[in-house]
This record gives C-alpha cells, sequence and structure tokens, in this order.
C-alpha cells in the first residue's frame, strides 16, 4: 500500500493522461449514475417512485503557458453539464444532483442529493484556475478541486464540489510538504441548521446534496477559512500530517494523522493508522454560539494487505460529548468525513458527538475478474439513539476506458426518537463511468 505524502498535491498537479495537442492537454468523462431503495412506506426495489438517476458530463483542460529554466506557468479550466436524459419521466422519479433547477417533492431518504420528479438540467463551470512553480514551491489561484483533511471536493457523486481559493505548496524541505491555503467560495451544499442534539443554530453539513443548485458559488462557512498544514514523510515507512483551519468567524479546527506501511519493517502487508481532530468555537462567532468547549474525535486504524490477494482493515473512533460541532466534519461539504470509520453510504453518522463507531472493511481482487469490496459500519451515538448499522457490497470492473460498479447497501438507520421497529432498508445502485 503507498501512502501519498499530501492529497492536496494531487489536485495541484495539471497534468493529464489524455490526449495533448501542442501543450494543451484534454481530459474528462461521462458519468451515468441509477440507484433504488425500500426505504419508506410503500416502497419498493426498482419501483419508479422508489429509484433515481442522473448523467452527467465533465471536460477539463489544461495548458503550459510559460516554461523555462525560472518558472512554469499554467492554466485550467473545468466544465460540467448535469442532465436526467428525461428518466425521471420514464423509469425513476428522482435524481441524483443537487445542482439541478427547482424540484418537486421531497428529498429521497434513501439518497444524497436526491430530489424530486420535475428538474431543470443544469450546467456550470466547475474550475479555471492558473498556477505557477519556481522551484520546488507551487502557487494556485482560482476555482479548483481541493483536497485537505476538512475542506475537499467530494467525489463520490455525479457532481463534484469545487473551491475559490488560494494554495502555496513548498517542498525544499527534504521529504516535507509545506500547504498554506485561503478558501474564500465554494459551491458545496452548506447550510445552516442545529447541530448533532438539536441545540442551537450553527454549521451544519450533514449529508445532502454536493453541490448548490446550478452550481453556483457562496461564501464558504461563515466568511471563509484558512488552512495551514505539514506533511513529512522521513522516516521512509510513516507519513504523518498536521493541520490547522481557521474557519474565520467561527471556530478553530485541528487534525493529526499517521499512516504506517510496516513492510519495510520486515512485517510484510501491516498497515496501521492514527486520527485526531479537535473543533473548538470561537468565543466572537457571528452565529451567537455560546458553547466554546472543545469537542475532539480520534480513529485508530488496523490493517493487512496480501498483495494481489485481500487488504482486510479494521477501525474504531469516538467522537466526545463537548462542544457543539463534530471536529471531524467541521469543514467538509456534505457530512463525508476522511476518518477511518466513515460509512460507505450513511455519511455522517460516525461525526455524531458522543458517538462510538467501528469499521470492518475486505477488499479483493477475485481470480481477475472483478474487484470485490465488504464493508460492514457500526456507530452508536450514546444519548440520543442516533444509531447506524450498515452493510454494503461493491463488484468493480474496468473495460478498458469504462469503469463500472455494482452495489448493494443494507441499512438500520436511526434517529433520535424513533421507534420504529421497521428501520431496516436496501439498495441497489450501479454506476457507470466512462473516461476519456
Amino acid at each position: 500500500m503507498k501512502f501519498t505524502k499530501m492529497s492536496l498535491v494531487a489536485a495541484l498537479l495539471i497534468g493529464s493522461s489524455a490526449f495533448a495537442i501542442d501543450n494543451v492537454k484534454v481530459s474528462g468523462d461521462a458519468k451515468l449514475f441509477y440507484a433504488t431503495s425500500d426505504e419508506g412506506k410503500d416502497s419498493d426495489l426498482f419501483d419508479k417512485a422508489s429509484s433515481a438517476a442522473d448523467a452527467a458530463l465533465n471536460l477539463n483542460v489544461t495548458a503550459d503557458l510559460v516554461k523555462n529554466d525560472l518558472v512554469a506557468i499554467s492554466a485550467g479550466a473545468g466544465y460540467t453539464v448535469l442532465s436526467t436524459l428525461g428518466l425521471e419521466n420514464n423509469l425513476v422519479s428522482n435524481v441524483w444532483g443537487g445542482a439541478h433547477g427547482a424540484t418537486t417533492g421531497t428529498k429521497a431518504s434513501y439518497g444524497k442529493g436526491l430530489g424530486g420528479a420535475k428538474v431543470e438540467n443544469a450546467n456550470w463551470m466547475t474550475e479555471a484556475w492558473i498556477a505557477a512553480t519556481a522551484g520546488k514551491t507551487t502557487v494556485k489561484l482560482g476555482r479548483m478541486e481541493l483536497d485537505t483533511p476538512l475542506v475537499f471536493t467530494e467525489t463520490w457523486s455525479i457532481e463534484k464540489n469545487t473551491f475559490e481559493a488560494a494554495v502555496v505548496v513548498n517542498q525544499d524541505i527534504p521529504d516535507t510538504t509545506l500547504v498554506g491555503a485561503y478558501v474564500g467560495n465554494g459551491n458545496g451544499n452548506e447550510v445552516l441548521g442545529q447541530d448533532e442534539r438539536g441545540a442551537v443554530t450553527t454549521l451544519d453539513l450533514a449529508a445532502g446534496a454536493v453541490v448548490n443548485e446550478s452550481g453556483d458559488f457562496t461564501t464558504y462557512g461563515t466568511n471563509g477559512a484558512y488552512a495551514v498544514g505539514v506533511i513529512n514523510n522521513s522516516f521512509k515507512p510513516l507519513t504523518v500530517q498536521a493541520w490547522y483551519f481557521d474557519l474565520t468567524s467561527l471556530a478553530d479546527a485541528y487534525w493529526l494523522q499517521a499512516d504506517l506501511d510496516a513492510s519495510t519493517l520486515g512485517v510484510d502487508g501491516l498497515i496501521a493508522g492514527a486520527q485526531y481532530a479537535s473543533v473548538e468555537v470561537k468565543s466572537n462567532n457571528n452565529l451567537g454560539i455560546t458553547n466554546t468547549d472543545d469537542s475532539s474525535t480520534y480513529a485508530l486504524m488496523l490493517g493487512y494487505e496480501v498483495k494481489d490477494l485481500v487488504t482486510i482493515k479494521v477501525a474504531y473512533s469516538s467522537v466526545d460529548d463537548d462542544g457543539v460541532l463534530g471536529a471531524a466534519n467541521t469543514a467538509t461539504s456534505t457530512g463525508k468525513s476522511k476518518l477511518y470509520t466513515e460509512a460507505w453510504w450513511n455519511y455522517g453518522k460516525v461525526t455524531q458527538l458522543d458517538t462510538d463507531a467501528y469499521k470492518v472493511s475486505i477488499t479483493s481482487p477475485v481470480q481477475g475478474m472483478f474487484d470485490l469490496g465488504l464493508y460492514y459500519t457500526d456507530a452508536d451515538q450514546d444519548k440520543l439513539d442516533n444509531d447506524l448499522t450498515e452493510v454494503a457490497v461493491t463488484a468493480s470492473k474496468s473495460f478498458g476506458p469504462l469503469d463500472a460498479t455494482l452495489a448493494y447497501v443494507y441499512a438500520d438507520v436511526k434517529t433520535p426518537n424513533d421507534h420504529d421497529d421497521d428501520e431496516t432498508s436496501n439498495m441497489v445502485q450501479a454506476y457507470l463511468t466512462l473516461n476519456f
């Protein structure tokens, strides 16, 4: 298993594996997603009313503007078109993407970002940036993808959120990456609501549509955010990272993580990791929150990998009962977190206050035919019985440029004061992605 020194660096790299014309590179993908669930009263698998589908076309262009011994300057742009292809009139009654126009009906509870039956197609510019590299320092400005522990671009959905930001990355120190960033705007669907205990109005980044309607960009958080990160790999088996986030006029957050690949230490296949996150609401926050206690989260992971055969991981996380913001997902756009225990589909449960969570995952290439994934997640929210049990099974296969995934998800999702004995659901999903 290879650990990346800094996942944000990947977002800064401007290369492409697609075809090139002189110094211009074009890449993208076309996606078609489908989901059906039996959650809800009188809902059955594959019924039109309990199914959703959507299609998306993503196009990205990068170009080298200047390249000499002193500096390299590049630019890039990306555009997304989201369309139902009229499927909501025939095979399904719901859609995936929140970027669609006004919808009718309520959001389908079995899927994030699934809207009503009557929708408008959407299109928006996902990226528009310029980057300059001198020596081992890169500066990138504009609209872009980001990937930090608490501010990141979601990739699980048919649509992805991006940010309007300024980022600096330096690698002059051996085996060390330094990152500084300011995030002013984003088009992720952040909403203001209640915390996990329903006690106060605060920044609620719970699971929902990934992108705002029409892909519109608005102020990130309350007044933007600053991030500083250090990633070090001096001891080769170990990658450590430390992050500080200043959510302007709202909170201060920290993220620490260490990932170990013990193969070079003579323990072939052994992998392990530890995470710690903490957040404190500022006393002068502009939402009027009076509880400024620290809220902290920690997670541990232990795994074993047999190359080309199987990878098994076991993880545990715990969120304390203090504060009002879940530490691990303070600045994400939908409630999905980077915790080792995050569920495969039902995001937001493992990061609730006063929650212990467990996750077991097994992934394996099955005789070279397809990649099989088995995932079990259990989240126990102590006071409100706001619990989750999820089992997901996935089968993935690539046919040249075409990636296909079929998934089954069983979930027992409880909500506070929910005494309904029948809380379980079954979901089937299909993902097709054509890369070019």
